[in-house]
């Protein structure tokens, strides 16, 4: 075993192997390939054959694993310190060349969508792995629009949603935060602020929040103007110009959901809401509290100061993973010894954490912010349980490597179960055991009902928006989402009323955060399939990440007997989830011990 320590990842591999050693040469490259493949539009038509049809599918493949790398190789650099001009500028670049380069080669996706059912059947027959790609994009033809107008919308996007999301990154990535802490003022990223959300001192958790919604309360009406343009581009485009029917509607489209599936979700999220309440209640009194404020959601229960150097994590998480099976821990090791984690926290970089994929046949890219808590951990855990996702799902092209969101976060989230077991059986500390099991059900609640409650309230802001709602109207709606779920249980300060603002996935990635509350009811359905059946499981898991984006989501889970349309299968999550809520009201209170 290696001893692993904090680095900046490597991105000199990116481009290996295609032959372009640069991103300037990689455009280059990317252009010259394109306008060869310009010249089949005069090819296409329903006589094509099937041979000539998968030659063509070969060369587009070709085209957008080229670009997905010069896209992820900005991008990397971007997340690196979203403060540098070169990178800022190079990022903006390769935007507005691939849009460009995608709309040359949009003639082949506007005649497949458009060609008819019996030419589509015959020229798919001999197609495995892109089969589900080719139906999902002639599913959108109700939706799509004429070349001309494709073409406008892709050129549209690189200066209007995609640029707002940037300038967005590139404005809140640049803040830093004071902190006075045993009577000294820290200066802190993001990052190292919210770590003082989960310390022992309620006076130091609530001075952290309030700094936090100083700073971005303070562009709060900034930060709400480029939200209003984001949903309001997105309106333009899917509701008045694709004729979906609600804003959701159309990434329920892009994650091949029923619309009647995510209601089922939100819905019973939002009946449930009162489960959670019952756990903060009961949190206060372990506290001895009378009441959480919402500065006390994630505080710990004991004033533990466990932490766990970079490299021993490394290992908690291979030994969790291997447990359960040692291709997991094969593969999460791979990508530290690819060079491929960026861990270190530093100014400018790019907050949280991710996983990128840019293709089936490169190792990912993990970002951490690593600070040695033990939700530090669990987020190692999480981002390597996407990286393995992509890993058993790279026999497939790069039009169908890729989870849809609704199972992305399914091994992540997995992954994260695995360790938290390893942890509550080798930790002998009842303190930091306590925390743990505690921390678990913070993060259901930070997974499943604070991010359902994020997409209805999306759902509401679009709506606003559309009606020419202010950033002051959406804020006081944010606070009244903040009431219902949390109902009496939790005291909500007026500054979280700009706690919406600093949620970069309803900027980047409209409903998006679904999908969290999605993958975590899953996997808590299959841990308990897991915990049950033992080994009997593996096989199972092992087949749904595999299948990467091959297979529908509804149609994949169904295969496992899974009816996302079922409210009682959501259901089923949270009574695993009230399980751990039992557990912990069957503790001694601290007094009683």
């Amino acid at each position: 075993m290696s001893a692993y320590s904090q680095t900046r990842w490597r991105l000199d591999d990116l481009l290996a192997g295609t032959g372009h050693p640069d991103l300037d040469a990689a455009l280059r490259a990317l252009d010259e390939a394109v306008t060869a493949f310009e010249a089949v539009r005069d090819e296409l038509g329903p006589e094509l054959t099937e041979a000539r049809f998968r030659e063509i599918l070969d060369r587009l493949e070709a085209i957008t694993e080229l670009a997905h790398s010069a896209y992820a190789l900005a991008g990397l650099r971007f997340a690196e310190d979203t403060q540098d001009p070169e990178a800022q500028a190079a990022l903006a670049r390769v935007r507005q060349r691939i849009a460009e380069l995608q709309n040359r080669t949009l003639f082949f996706e506007l005649w497949w969508k458009n060609l008819e059912d019996a030419a589509a059947a015959r020229l798919m027959q001999g197609e495995t792995t892109r089969r589900y790609w080719l139906e999902h994009l002639r599913a959108f033809r109700a939706h799509t629009l004429s070349e001309p107008e494709e073409r406008i919308i892709n050129l549209k996007n690189v200066t209007g949603r995609q640029a707002l999301d940037t300038l967005y990154d590139s404005i809140t990535n640049r803040y830093t935060f004071r902190l006075e802490v045993d009577g000294e003022t820290k200066e802190l990223t993001r990052g190292e602020l919210m770590v003082y959300a989960r310390d022992a001192r309620p006076e130091v958790r609530a001075a952290a929040y309030r700094e936090l919604y100083r700073v971005y309360g303070a562009d709060g009406p900034i930060l709400g103007q480029i939200y209003q343009g984001i949903v309001q581009d997105w309106r333009n485009e899917y509701v008045r110009l694709r004729g979906f029917k609600t804003p959701i509607a159309a990434r329920n489209k892009m994650n091949d959901l029923p619309d009647e599936a995510v209601e089922a979700l939100l819905t019973v999220c939002r009946e449930n809401a009162s489960l959670f309440q019952r756990y903060f209640r009961l949190k206060a009194r372990w506290l001895g509290m009378e009441r959480l404020r919402r500065y006390d959601i994630y505080a710990p229960v004991s004033e533990s100061k466990r932490t766990y150097p970079f490299a021993e994590a490394v290992e908690m998480v291979r030994v969790a993973f291997e447990r359960f099976h040692p291709r997991f821990a094969e593969l999460a090791l791979r990508v530290f010894e690819a060079g491929h984690v960026d861990s270190e926290v530093r100014k400018g970089k790019q907050g949280g954490a991710f996983c990128w994929s840019p293709s089936p046949r490169l190792v990912p890219w993990v970002l951490l912010n690593y600070q040695g808590r033990v939700e530090d951990v669990s987020t190692m855990a999480h981002e390597l349980g996407h990286a393995i996702h992509a890993m058993l799902a790279g026999h497939h092209s790069i039009f169908t490597f890729h989870a849809p969101l609704p199972l992305a976060e399914t091994a992540s989230t997995f992954g994260e179960m695995l360790l938290v077991d390893y942890l509550l059986e080798e930790e002998r500390d009842p303190a930091v055991r306590r925390d743990i099991l505690f921390a678990q059900v913070d993060d259901n609640y930070a997974t499943i009902l604070r991010q359902a409650f994020f997409a209805l309230f999306e759902q509401t802001a679009h709506e606003m928006i559309a009606e020419g709602a202010t950033t002051e109207a959406l804020a006081q709606a944010y606070l009244e989402n903040l009431a219902l779920q949390f109902g009496d249980a939790v005291e909500v300060g007026e500054e979280f009323r700009w706690e919406w603002v600093s949620i970069p996935h309803i900027y980047g990635t409209p409903f998006y955060v679904y999908a969290y509350a999605f993958g975590q009811l899953l996997v808590l359905a299959l841990y308990r399939q897991y915990r049950a059946e033992g080994e009997a499981f593996k096989p199972r898991l092992e087949r749904i990440l595999a299948a990467g984006g091959s297979v529908a989501p509804a149609e994949l889970l169904a295969r496992e007997g899974i009816d996302v349309r079922d409210a009682a299968f959501w259901q089923g999550g949270f009574e695993v989830f009230e399980g751990l809520i039992r557990t912990l009201e069957a503790e001694p209170l601290p007094q009683q011990a």
